[in-house]
């Protein structure tokens, strides 16, 4: 369940905070004895000892530096967070406050966090149903009004556990209170801005009874030809053939109560013009307005065309487009009149056009020219996670987007989608297989990387799932009536064995050169020096997607076998079978140690230090030096730095097959990871190597650097114990893995792949069912490949998962890395393994085979480009997949010099 985009029924905050249940909270004034007497009585009564909250509250108003730092802190669960514009200087980036909502089990307060603390919520370390103790928090007062003021958070601690039970459920009827900080007077949406948020968005208008008197009517190209001439416009009759989503266009600077904008065409019998919905009008309106909606409207403005906005492609491409002027609708100068007619009240004699759509089928595709408009209808087989998209550099807005597969019946290659957040935050969070999409106003998209055409959304795309088809025009199409058909004579059977939700999606594909990857941008602007992954990681938000380019050398390769249900380990890791043995162990440099003040709330906030085998995925290990120092300390602040962590490592070789075999180490199974005493992750199969010099007696036969689940080079056997830098972003996480759809728990498998809602959900609308008990839906397990620094002193373990579903071999496409050797062997070796496994015959597969190895050895010494994907998926967890490996040699890629 996304939280973040802020929708209807999902995102929308739903209970009142008023007085009595801790309202206060909202806007904090200065309490008379009288009126805290009743606050303590009220509260005593209501939630008996859970009063500490209001009682600490109260203190810190009438101490000396309007601050405390409680020795008991208060425990406290966080009921919601909510998003709104910061104020700034003139021409400052966006920035962006939080509000909390918190319960402690007597009633609710709101509060401010402090702006430095904002990364926790940007990262998703603090969210609805965080559980905290407040070890630090101030009073702050507004100079700008009188007896104003709020409480502010300052320093905060999470507690171990989920017990959410102090967060009951938000009664209905809540219209959220304005923010506590500045001028604003909404909220927006948690993680973008295009979505509707809160109550304050109007939901349907229903239509009303208006006498349309036709005498008194003007038409769009008479206004087109008139409107210089005029300050007064007769009404307008006119009917909504396409709608976009919203535009949040809020600056610091400008104080502005509802600043957005939403673009409409509308069309009448002369023809077709945008109208532009605007302000205080959005919330009014904006869902009301649907395509196929006939609006009476007065009093509107008309102004000349914004030059640069982006125009839909007309179902009919006979109507004539007045393109130089729009209409207006204002709340004041003048205050439009706007009237809904019921559809049964339209006259035909009107002359109003229906609304045209343009459905193509999927076996008609591949021949359309890219960018070419169209609408799609198809069952889903397939529905990634929501994820978003930095709009510019360092910048604190994101778009949020998902992609999806659609099939009809006309191709056995699906519609790949590219579905962007359309203002529809009910219909995008509940996309699931097996229901009917409609997507319009698509646009197809031919001369992209991956050779592959998929669909991409436009400014005016609309999408619709079951529940929302009624009464669409667009359920009058041809086509649309055909695929309804065809669905009539499937097997629902038969489908959802193909579905698929979730997880890592590899999509687009890079190209195959990287001067292509690169496009018109210079090389060196593309290149990420490896030493910087570390800041690239830590930079990234809560779900955020960014795919970099670093040079460097393929230098080791690992196997790592998950379980086909993959099970939850303590730490929330999956447990995992590791077919060679840890790496060695390699140093940091002492850059890494500073800037320590920049994190010193995530100090705070993250209480007691985790346990190594939370964060083993993406150590970064140190020098054996200063790890005995620095450790505990450093653990704490650097896995809030991107989900990095200090982890000394002991030093284990590379077993050859065998060595294991006279070790009496099974070639296929091998020892689960325990901790020892210390807390430190190591192999139960080392536990039959303690004799280091009695392993090196034994007689090799097989090649050095080659085991049954790894390779490593000779170069990487020389420089892993003299590194500077060494990143661990190997680990995977129960959200990177595809699953097998099942309808009966749809509602928990939304819920893990969409975004954390802005609202608690309460206990009692969620399953005990945990998401590693959903089948994955791709292999058996994935790669760990060591990418060693051109200069030699920093390497970084990243993961290559190969994507294959044997149920549905049309989902990912694993022609497109043909070209690329090594991981188009790592796809197809796992691609056989699980049809091996099927067989019963799992035994007879290699995981690390010769044509691997032979991929590999290709690679020795040699400088590459990778192309890696990265994502945050919330708390300390960052997934890094390498995704593409360039030759520096080959075309299309400057020779080294």
């Amino acid at each position: 369940m996304t939280a973040g985009s802020g929708g209807r029924p999902r995102q929308r905050p739903g209970a009142r905070l008023s007085p009595g249940r801790g309202g206060q909270g909202a806007v904090m004034q200065d309490p008379t004895p009288e009126r805290a007497e009743e606050s303590r009585e009220a509260a005593s009564a209501e939630g008996g000892g859970a009063f500490c909250l209001q009682r600490v509250f109260e203190e810190v108003q009438v101490s000396s530096q309007l601050s405390a730092a409680p020795a008991e802190p208060p425990a406290v669960t966080v009921v919601a967070v909510e998003r709104y514009l910061a104020q700034a200087p003139s021409a400052a980036p966006r920035q962006y406050w939080y509000d909390l909502t918190l319960a402690d089990g007597a009633r609710w307060h709101r509060c401010h966090l402090a702006p430095r603390l904002n990364g926790l919520v940007q990262r998703a370390r603090l969210r609805a149903g965080t559980r905290l103790r407040l070890t630090r928090f101030s009073y702050r007062y507004d100079e700008r009004r009188l007896n104003r003021g709020f409480i502010c958070l300052e320093g905060l601690e999470r507690e171990r556990g989920t017990d959410t039970s102090t967060a009951a459920a938000p009664p209905n009827g809540y219209r959220p209170l304005r923010p506590l900080r500045g001028d604003n007077r909404h909220y927006l949406p948690l993680w973008n801005n295009e979505d509707p948020y809160g109550d304050v968005w109007v939901p349907d208008r229903p239509p009303v009874q208006v006498d349309v008197d036709v005498s008194k009517l003007t038409n769009l190209g008479h206004l087109e030809m008139t409107w210089r001439s005029r300050v007064h416009f007769h009404p307008l009759l006119v009917r909504i053939l396409h709608k976009s989503r919203l535009k949040y266009y809020g600056k610091p600077e400008k104080k502005m109560d509802m600043p957005y904008q939403a673009y409409f065409e509308v069309a009448d019998g002369s023809g077709m013009m945008s109208m532009v919905l605007w302000n205080s009008l959005c919330p009014e309106w904006y869902h009301s307005m649907k395509v196929g909606t006939v609006l009476l409207l007065a009093k509107y403005a008309i102004k000349s065309s914004y030059p640069f906005k982006t125009h839909p492609t007309p179902g009919d491409s006979q109507m004539k487009r007045f393109a130089t002027i729009e209409i207006c609708l204002n709340v004041r100068d003048p205050p439009t009149e706007i009237s809904i007619i019921p559809e049964e009240m339209v006259k035909p004699e009107w002359g109003l056009p229906e609304v045209k759509y343009r459905f193509i089928t999927r076996s008609e595709l591949d021949d359309l020219p890219h960018n070419h408009s169209c609408d799609v209808i198809g069952l889903v087989t397939f529905v990634g996670r929501a994820e978003r998209a930095r709009k510019r550099e360092h910048s604190e807005d994101f778009w949020l987007y998902r992609w999806a597969h659609a099939i009809d019946g006309t191709s056995d290659q699906p519609f790949i989608l590219e579905l962007f957040a359309t203002s529809q935050p009910d219909v995008f969070e509940r996309i699931h297989p097996m229901t009917y999409l409609v997507c319009t106003q698509m646009r197809v998209m031919t001369e992209n990387p991956s050779r592959t055409v998929y669909l991409t959304t436009s400014n005016e795309s609309q999408i619709f799932i079951k529940g929302w088809h009624k009464g669409q025009p667009y359920t009058k199409d041809a086509k649309v009536k055909n695929f309804i058909q065809w669905m009539e004579s499937q097997s629902e059977a038969d489908q959802i064995k193909k579905t698929v939700i979730g997880g890592y999606y590899p999509f687009p594909r890079p190209p195959d050169s990287f001067l292509k990857y690169c496009k018109n941008n210079e090389v060196e602007s593309v290149l990420r020096p490896i030493g910087e992954i570390g800041k690239e990681i830590e930079d990234l938000h809560y779900r955020e997607h960014k795919r970099i380019a670093v040079q460097g050398i393929i230098s080791a390769i690992r196997y790592i076998s998950c379980s086909n249900a993959a099970e939850e380990a303590p730490g929330g890791d999956l447990v995992q079978k590791d077919t060679s043995q840890p790496r060695g162990s390699s140093s940091v440099s002492r850059e890494d140690c500073a800037d320590k003040g920049k994190h010193e709330e995530v100090q705070s906030f993250l209480g007691p230090p985790c346990t190594p085998g939370e964060h083993q995925h993406q150590a970064l290990l140190s020098k054996r030096s200063s790890v005995k120092r620095k450790t505990t300390r450093r653990f704490r602040r650097d896995a809030e730095q991107g989900g990095t962590s200090v982890s000394p490592v002991s030093s284990h070789p590379y077993f050859t097959r065998t060595v294991r075999r006279k070790l009496g180490l099974d070639e296929y199974q091998h020892g689960h990871s325990v901790q020892d005493k210390n807390g430190q992750a190591v192999s139960d199969s080392l536990q039959y190597c303690t004799d280091q010099e009695g392993v090196n007696n034994i007689a090799e036969t097989e090649e050095p650097g080659r085991t049954c689940g790894s390779w490593q080079s000779d170069l990487w056997a020389q420089v892993k114990d003299k590194l500077m830098n060494y990143f661990h972003h190997s680990k995977i996480f129960p959200e990177s893995i595809p699953r097998k759809f099942d309808y009966v728990h749809k509602d928990l498998l939304m819920q893990q792949y969409n975004l954390h809602a802005a609202v608690h959900q309460p206990i009692e609308a969620r399953t005990d069912k945990n998401i590693n008990e959903f089948k994955s839906a791709i292999g058996l397990g994935y790669y760990e490949v060591t990418v060693l620094g051109i200069n030699h002193d920093i390497a970084i373990d990243v993961a290559f998962l190969p994507l294959f579903c044997p149920d549905n071999p049309h989902l990912f496409q694993l022609e497109d890395i043909q070209n690329d050797t090594l991981l188009s062997c790592m796809s197809c070796v796992s691609a056989c393994q699980q049809k091996a496994s099927s067989s019963g015959r799992l035994g007879d597969t290699f995981p690390l085979s010769d044509e691997i190895v032979k991929a590999a050895k290709e690679l020795d010494g040699k400088h590459v480009i990778c192309i890696l994907d990265m994502c945050h998926l919330g708390d300390d967890k960052v997934e890094v997949f390498l995704t593409k490996i360039y030759k520096t040699v080959e075309p299309g890629v400057l020779d080294p010099v």
